[in-house]
């Protein structure tokens, strides 16, 4: 065997799993080595790497990409629970030892099923603490479907091991890695929470913490965060106002996407100034959008500055125009709706109190400031304080009666 590694040492992955598969399918040591006479003749690492995971997934196939591939192993033969899983744990901590030290010798989604099928069996740690080291190191390359692993813990309240994966994250973190690599562990973790807001166990915390582990750079957009919070609060409706508030500071309402920001305008499950934020950030938008516009067709074509791309077609344009005419639509049919709310609360804190009245929610313009937004909150707040305690005593409602009768002092004629 040893003499066919030399001969074939160029050859393809496909040729070495013909005499791996009769000579040493059979024997877990008499593998181990010649697998590592195979790495002293100079055998390339991606090469030793796809020996080692096809040889995996015949022994065992929750290491394969696909468990139905009408194998026979030696791990289906009849025998007790118990020494089957001491097998597989003594099988894990031996690929954990041959596995090539070079980065991207085996594929991530590998070493994911292999953290999977070591914390099923209760690796040691120190091998399971091994392949989480390497799967951080090349976290960017992982799916969605490969990283929802359950927890097999029974201290943990989550279906999910959502431990695991901020622990993988972090580590991500802490290496050095490009734009790219960072944008795609962004989306990888912003689908996560997506389909781990789902569990009613979930934490209001471990969402925080692995939503919030990522710098703001990280994503290009936030419609993704957007929706993973989306769902949570409709998954957990018990969440108090002033933690959605915080869940919704995770949000940059400036990087949501038009169908995104026109979702948030209508959700009743965000807050009041979560909705404001993004109806705001929508109207700059238009604006810086309306104002390049116009100064761009006022220049010249030989004068000022060139445009960032192509000269937009009049049907482009038309489009484009036809696009903010519905924003502007959305953002006044908004206000409307907001006025016609203030008026109906007036309403009924009249036909309730009867003797006295709210203050008037003062709604913002849409060309001023965030400043309004906190008018708003504070004045909610004034609102739920008096329907409250509101309950005047007898002598009070006496002296506002006395007061509400006092005839105005009106000033002298000049005539």
């Amino acid at each position: 065997m040893k003499k066919q590694c030399c001969e074939e040492s160029e050859a393809t992955v496909g040729s070495w799993e013909c005499w791996f598969d009769d000579a040493c399918i059979v024997d877990m040591d008499y593998f181990v080595k010649t697998l590592s006479s195979i790495k002293q003749k100079g055998i390339r690492a991606d090469l030793i790497g796809s020996i080692i995971t096809h040889y995996a997934s015949i022994w065992l196939p929750d290491l394969s990409a696909s468990s139905e591939n009408g194998v026979t192993t030696q791990f289906q033969s009849p025998e007790s629970v118990t020494n089957s899983w001491m097998k597989k744990r003594f099988f894990v901590e031996t690929l954990v030892n041959v596995l090539p030290p070079e980065k991207d010798s085996v594929p991530c989604n590998f070493l994911l099923r292999l953290l999977r099928t070591a914390n099923m069996v209760r690796v040691d740690a120190t091998y399971r603490a091994e392949i989480e080291n390497r799967i951080s190191s090349q976290l960017d390359q992982a799916s969605l479907k490969e990283l929802m692993i359950p927890s097999f813990s029974h201290t943990c309240g989550t279906l999910l091991d959502v431990e695991l994966v901020l622990r993988l994250v972090k580590r991500f973190m802490s290496m050095d890695r490009d734009g790219a690599a960072l944008v795609k562990v962004a989306k990888l973790v912003d689908c996560y929470l997506a389909e781990a807001a789902v569990d009613a166990n979930l934490s209001l915390s471990e969402f925080h913490a692995l939503a919030g582990v990522l710098p703001n750079h990280a994503r290009a957009t936030d419609d993704g965060l957007y929706r993973a919070i989306d769902t949570y609060l409709k998954a957990h409706p018990g969440v108090s106002k002033q933690e959605r508030k915080g869940l919704c500071r995770l949000l940059d309402s400036r990087k949501l996407t038009p169908e995104a920001s026109l979702h948030a305008a209508q959700n009743e499950r965000l807050p009041v100034r979560a909705v404001i934020q993004v109806l705001f950030s929508e109207q700059a938008k238009l604006n810086r959008q309306v104002d390049w516009s116009g100064s761009f067709s006022l220049r010249s074509p030989k004068g000022g500055l060139d445009p960032p791309g192509r000269c937009l077609s009049k049907r482009e344009m038309n489009a484009q125009q036809l696009e903010i005419r519905k924003l502007k639509e959305d953002v006044h049919r908004l206000q409307n709706q907001l006025n016609a709310m203030k008026v109906q609360m007036e309403r009924l804190a009249v036909k309730k109190k009867g003797l006295f009245k709210w203050k008037r929610l003062g709604m913002p313009t849409f060309g001023r400031n965030v400043g309004g937004v906190e008018r708003i909150e504070e004045e909610e707040e004034e609102a739920e304080r008096e329907s409250r305690f509101g309950r005047q005593t007898p002598m009070e409602m006496k002296t506002s009666l006395v007061k509400s009768r006092t005839p105005h002092k009106w000033r002298k004629s000049m005539s």
